[in-house]
């Protein structure tokens, strides 16, 4: 099997999912090439072809143009898979070209099992395997789910690649998010509140711990679409990535999506009545206990020192 791998490339710089497209190649046990509209500057460390388009002239972001591009690679590479990253570049590009295709596409890939596809079900809480019926097809990888064992090296053998025409938008740039509210970003210590908390009262048992440790509170994504928190607190893909010195999650089974957003914390606890949960796989510490005792009891012995 060959594998396209589209990286993505943003104000400038290669951003680092690249080394997630090429884990996600070796767990499938495939030969890669690779496709980025960005600079010869900023080129990745991967051992393979790689197709180059100049991004001060192609655009950072210009899908009729950048689709071309790949239909031209594409032709050249007659791969029978193309992955992107599910990002906004992706979910932007990833359906178009599968429809140019004719090919199938599958979104939000989070695992591979036997060399088949594994994506989220029911807001992540089930699992289930997918496969395509077409020769060629497009998937898009969740952010978090493959990562290297090793740090990436190499060279890569570079073909620049153009196409006529300017297409029909002009990128005018990147627009930062209205900041507003807590920024967990900054949050040395965050508590983070999972759907284990039972109910949204027990937000505010979440966030006397968060207080009397010094911190900020969080949720998990379901917490906030049950409307018990507000989205400014959401950590995962879908709201903030957080590197906290501490990070205690509470009532969090660990669904790749809030993974992604916090394993890279230096030290993480997690409270949890089940030890098989997932967030014990990335946790340092596993208390097996009801939050809904440990966490008031854990918040008066703080507050006595």
């Amino acid at each position: 099997m060959k594998i396209l791998l589209v990286a993505e490339y943003r104000d400038g710089k290669l951003l680092g999912s690249v080394n997630e497209l090429i884990a996600f190649a070796a767990k499938m046990g495939a030969d890669s090439a690779m496709f980025v509209v960005g600079s010869e500057a900023a080129l990745p460390a991967y051992a393979g072809k790689l197709y180059l388009a100049d991004a001060s002239a192609c655009g950072e972001f210009n899908p009729d143009v950048h689709k071309q591009l790949l239909l031209d690679v594409v032709a050249k590479e007659q791969p029978e898979m193309i992955a992107f990253s599910h990002s906004s570049y992706g979910w932007d590009l990833a359906p178009r070209l599968a429809f140019a295709l004719k090919a199938a596409q599958v979104s939000e890939v989070v695992e591979v099992e036997d060399g088949v596809l594994v994506v989220p079900a029911c807001n992540a809480k089930l699992r289930r395997t997918v496969a395509s019926k077409t020769g060629l097809t497009v998937v898009t990888l969740q952010a978090g789910a493959f990562g290297l064992t090793e740090a990436p090296s190499g060279s890569p053998t570079v073909e620049k690649v153009g196409v006529a025409g300017g297409g029909r938008l002009e990128f005018g740039g990147y627009e930062a998010a209205e900041a507003g509210g807590v920024d967990l970003t900054k949050a040395e210590i965050i508590v983070s509140a999972g759907r284990g908390i039972g109910k949204p009262e027990n937000v505010e048992m979440i966030a006397a711990l968060a207080k009397a440790l010094k911190g900020e509170y969080g949720a998990s994504r379901p917490v906030v679409d049950s409307g018990w928190v507000e989205h400014k607190r959401q950590v995962g893909t879908t709201g903030q990535t957080v590197t906290p010195k501490l990070y205690l999650a509470c009532g969090i089974s660990g669904a790749i999506q809030h993974l992604a957003g916090m394993k890279k914390s230096e030290f993480i606890i997690a409270v949890n009545t089940d030890k098989d949960a997932p967030i014990g796989d990335v946790a340092d510490v596993l208390v097996v206990a009801d939050l809904k005792q440990f966490v008031p009891l854990l918040t008066e012995k703080i507050k006595a020192l």
